[in-house]
């Protein structure tokens, strides 16, 4: 049987920059899909919701993080900004807003081949060996459907960041782990110098959680180490 190739969709205004990404993720196996704006963008998933968006930020009109917002509210679809601003903010923000990873322009084109294939790679469901459903304090964690269950049953979907943030500390539970350990695991790589984007996850992770960061039982924080899932880890038969 024949596996269908992944498909990235590329959404961005510049036509050279998103003909070239075309040209080069077809070459290493991929199908690619494009658009130059969020209507582009949502005209293309009416008829079939690729398996990652790689979106720029600045864009005229709707910018990439509006998109990015509007994706959030009814899909999650693995998401890959790229920003050409050297500030920092935007790429806080489009984190927080629940992309999966960043770029910045200009960039390797190698370098995008590998963290869309590290996000695809993490974002794929667990093998058929491992529990669907695992229980950790008074929630449980759909690995299929990729949802949060509370005690009264409520789901609600997780982005593909925050999944594979939680991930990591149900595969490693009562273990502190350092933010440094905490990126490479969850992204495959190691973090560059200063990189604050796991504390961004962090945080929203524990509001989903129904936590934060001065009260938080479940994550806490060890003072100068990292964090800690501090609850077993139940497989649900």
């Amino acid at each position: 049987m024949t596996m269908q190739p992944s498909t990235v969709a590329v959404v961005d205004d510049d036509a050279e920059i998103r003909e070239l990404l075309k040209t080069y993720l077809e070459r290493q196996g991929f199908a690619v899909a494009l658009a130059e704006d969020g209507e582009a963008l949502r005209a293309l998933m009416q008829e079939a919701v690729p398996d990652l968006v790689v979106l720029d930020i600045m864009m005229p009109g709707e910018d990439g993080l509006s998109l990015c917002r509007d994706l959030r509210r009814h899909h999650q679809v693995p998401i890959i900004m790229l920003t050409a601003s050297a500030d920092e903010t935007d790429r806080i923000l489009g984190l927080e807003l629940g992309a999966d990873d960043y770029l910045a322009k200009p960039f390797n084109p190698r370098e995008l081949l590998a963290r869309i294939k590290a996000v695809l790679r993490r974002a794929r469901p667990v093998s058929p060996e491992a529990a669907r459903v695992v229980r950790f304090g008074h929630w449980r964690l759909d690995r299929i459907t990729r949802e949060l269950i509370d005690a009264e049953g409520q789901r609600s979907a997780l982005s593909g960041a925050d999944y594979l943030l939680l991930g990591v500390f149900l595969e490693h539970p009562e273990q502190v782990l350092s933010r440094e350990r905490l990126y490479d695991l969850s992204r495959g790589r190691r973090a560059p110098p200063l990189d604050r984007s796991i504390d961004v996850h962090m945080c929203r992770l524990r509001q989903r959680l129904g936590e934060d960061a001065q009260h938080s039982q479940l994550i806490r924080t060890v003072r100068g180490a990292g964090y800690v899932l501090a609850t077993t880890v139940d497989a649900e038969v």
